[in-house]
């Protein structure tokens, strides 16, 4: 009986594998597109850096990373079970913080260019303090994870949704394995990405002269293709919380309806939507923000009195 009762646990924990397999790969082709974003994103995040904090940053932000993961997973399976109608609004909230933060690096691009070229080289200055140094990168990091949270969740929710269906421990087991490898994957990219440059120092210095090439095709391509991730991070800024902010409004639908039912039409049509309300949202949150700033500061300084 002890062997049979073992051989149908054995069984059991095949098929619930199996499961598992099948729903991560089908939830890892869904979120593919978020995660291209969440590369650039991030990858754009921790630009600024000096070349020796840049791999402990990276693992910082990946340790944020994972913790997020860790809050939204049961957060998404309890919120699916109990209020499954609160998923699309607190998305929602997550993608107009997106938005905000686009919109808020457009302005600074164009009307506080002075401001975002000193926000930008902040880290890299020889002048900081320590203190204000690690003031600085503290900064840096807790802003990678926040977004990271947004991304996070969406990614978590699109996977949840291919894998609504399962019972519960495979919904659980198959959350947790997008979690990790998107993770790994992403930061790990990342990682590979901003050091880059150092593995082309290392080439030049070979005898190849191939490989002496290549070296230099990376030392000097780098920064620019770092300049060009920082653009297509704000653009993915407006992509995933705009599609977020899209998803929620049923007007949008309507637009997406006139659209090609497949094929580049329909890809290249989404986007532009989903840029296009990214843009509104994110504008409009600046300007709501910009309102509210002066109770917010009143209310700050109340609670500041009040602590004294």
């Amino acid at each position: 009986m002890a062997g049979a009762s073992l051989l149908t646990l054995i069984d059991d924990i095949s098929v619930i594998l199996d499961d598992v397999s099948v729903m991560t790969k089908v939830a890892a082709k869904k979120t593919a597109g978020v995660v291209g974003d969440d590369l650039a994103l991030n990858a754009g995040q921790v630009s600024g850096v000096k070349a020796e904090r840049e791999l402990p940053v990276i693992w910082a932000v990946a340790k944020g990373s994972f913790k997020n993961k860790v809050i939204l997973i049961p957060a998404a399976l309890g919120i699916s079970a109990i209020a499954p109608w609160a998923i699309t609004p607190l998305l929602m909230i997550g993608g107009t913080y997106l938005c905000y933060e686009g919109s808020e690096k457009i302005i600074e691009k164009l009307f506080h260019k002075e401001h975002e070229n000193h926000s930008e080289n902040a880290l890299e200055q020889k002048q900081l303090t320590q203190e204000e140094h690690d003031k600085l990168e503290k900064e840096k990091i807790d802003g990678a994870v926040t977004t990271d949270f947004v991304l996070s969740a969406e990614i978590i929710v699109i996977a949840l949704g291919s894998a609504a269906k399962a019972s519960l421990m495979t919904q659980a087991l198959s959350l947790s394995a997008i979690g990790i490898a998107m993770t790994v994957g992403v930061y790990g990219l990342v990682a590979g990405i901003v050091k880059a440059d150092d593995v082309g120092l290392h080439l030049m210095q070979k005898d190849n002269s191939l490989l002496q090439l290549i070296g230099k095709g990376l030392v000097h391509g780098m920064p620019k293709f770092m300049k060009a991730l920082s653009v297509l991070g704000t653009i993915a800024m407006f992509t995933v919380g705009g599609s977020i902010l899209a998803h929620g409004i049923p007007a949008t639908h309507h637009l997406t309806d006139l659209l090609p039912a497949n094929g580049w039409g329909n890809t290249i049509g989404t986007m532009l939507i989903d840029i296009g309300v990214g843009l509104t949202g994110g504008f409009l949150a600046v300007g709501v923000m910009h309102v509210l700033q002066k109770p917010i500061n009143k209310i700050k300084g109340l609670f500041k009195s009040f602590k004294k």
